[in-house]
């Protein structure tokens, strides 16, 4: 049968006593198995160039994947196969060098194997890869095989031990299952060790931690005091320099900021935006015109594009640091050295710490954006969309603050 494969489409297919088939009306090739089971498995299926029919399996629908990774999977596959790539040759050649790797450790396979495929198709492949190495040390020489559930719940409770959140723990974990889902999927072990490990729980709602306004107010201080004192620093190397007769550093008492933060503060505070989304800002990202910035899928964690109107205060910072940047090209914020920024971590803290706040992480600022526009009435959908929210429930942890709402619910009870 033929059908456009949507969520509504999926809910309303029912198993028969014999397995058929569900081909896309809007991707040539794309179409999904259905077992008499209720197992739903996406394939795509194409011809190479020899003219022969041949498919590639996508994943099972629930336990791998999601009908929109299946379709951008697909997608892919499509493209590949208008270059003329033989996938299915592709895919077998990577399974054999993985089966190659068979008997191999953890290590030699993250390294060797996993890290070149999750470099290319993850961007957060090397987090991925970090985690585990920072993580799971004492596995790295182990055989895959080896890793068994015992092993790890008894490092999840040396880590609860020591203070960690579960959550913390759970993200560690899901690192460690990602890599050996995929030995697992090109044959390297012949079953996942961790199948029947489940996550610790997690309060699926937790306290959403944003600012007051007395916090707001000396985190602006804050950042005002740390650029006047770059400046103030600044001016007295010179001084120094002058009286040696070196080479004078560029003069930055007449720019608005001392250096990076305070506008990168601001753009969190103002946009939503995620820190790995500000660092890979650029500059074609801003449409000055329409005061409007683009958070592109390649760089956004859900991987789709979105646009977020710039308010006056974050315009005005972008357009002070612009200034600071003459003919600008390129990262936004940049590294000292012209690369992509790796991190803030120490003067963030010290920033914190100047302004007497604690318990407040700089993912927090996202929380504080979407917390005050929920508190200010704006509809819960268009917080999801203006953050990036891959759907409504994360955007619900930030319900209870919309003015009124379960006043006005039980007001309904009469």
């Amino acid at each position: 049968m033929k059908a456009k494969l949507t969520a509504r489409a999926l809910k309303s297919i029912e198993p028969t006593a014999k397995a058929f088939e569900v081909v896309d009306t809007e991707l040539k090739g794309f179409l999904l198995r259905v077992q008499p089971t209720g197992r739903m498995t996406f394939y795509y299926s194409y011809r190479s160039d020899a003219g022969t029919r041949k498919r590639i399996k996508i994943g099972v629908l629930g336990s791998e994947l999601t009908l929109q990774q299946a379709r951008d999977t697909a997608t892919q596959h499509a493209a590949n196969v208008v270059a003329g790539n033989d996938i299915q040759a592709s895919k077998q050649k990577t399974k054999q060098a993985a089966v190659d790797a068979k008997s191999k450790t953890l290590e030699t396979f993250l390294l060797e194997h996993y890290q070149p495929w999750a470099l290319t198709n993850l961007k957060s492949g090397q987090s991925t890869i970090n985690q585990i190495q920072y993580s799971f040390p004492a596995l790295l020489k182990q055989p895959m095989s080896h890793i068994t559930v015992r092993y790890i719940e008894s490092w999840r409770t040396e880590r609860t031990k020591s203070g960690r959140k579960p959550s913390t723990i759970n993200r560690c974990v899901s690192a460690l299952r990602a890599v050996l889902t995929k030995a697992t999927d090109w044959e390297v072990i012949d079953e996942h060790p961790l199948r029947k490990l489940k996550a610790l729980h997690v309060d699926s709602a937790p306290k959403v931690r944003y600012l007051s306004e007395a916090e707001e107010a000396r985190l602006l201080e804050a950042l005002e005091q740390r650029d006047k004192e770059l400046k103030d620093a600044r001016a007295r190397g010179n001084d120094h320099r002058r009286k040696r007769g070196y080479e004078l550093l560029p003069d930055i008492n007449h720019l608005s900021y001392g250096d990076r933060m305070t506008p990168l503060v601001t753009l969190s505070l103002k946009t939503g935006m995620r820190r790995g989304e500000l660092f890979d800002l650029e500059w074609n990202n801003i449409d000055f015109g329409q005061n409007v910035i683009t958070v592109t899928g390649e760089t956004a964690k859900s991987k789709k594009t979105r646009h977020i109107p710039l308010s006056p205060i974050a315009l005005a910072a972008i357009n002070s640091w612009k200034q600071q940047r003459p003919n600008p090209s390129g990262r936004i914020f940049p590294s000292d050295s012209g690369g992509r920024l790796d991190n803030v971590n120490t003067a963030w803290a010290n920033i914190l710490k100047a302004a007497e706040i604690d318990g407040f992480r700089w993912h927090d600022m996202r929380h504080d954006f979407a917390s005050t526009l929920v508190m200010k009435g704006v509809p819960l959908n268009t917080v999801r969309e203006l953050c990036g929210h891959s759907d409504l429930n994360t955007t619900l942890r930030y319900a209870h603050l919309a003015p009124d709402h379960k006043s006005d619910a039980i007001a309904l009870l009469g």
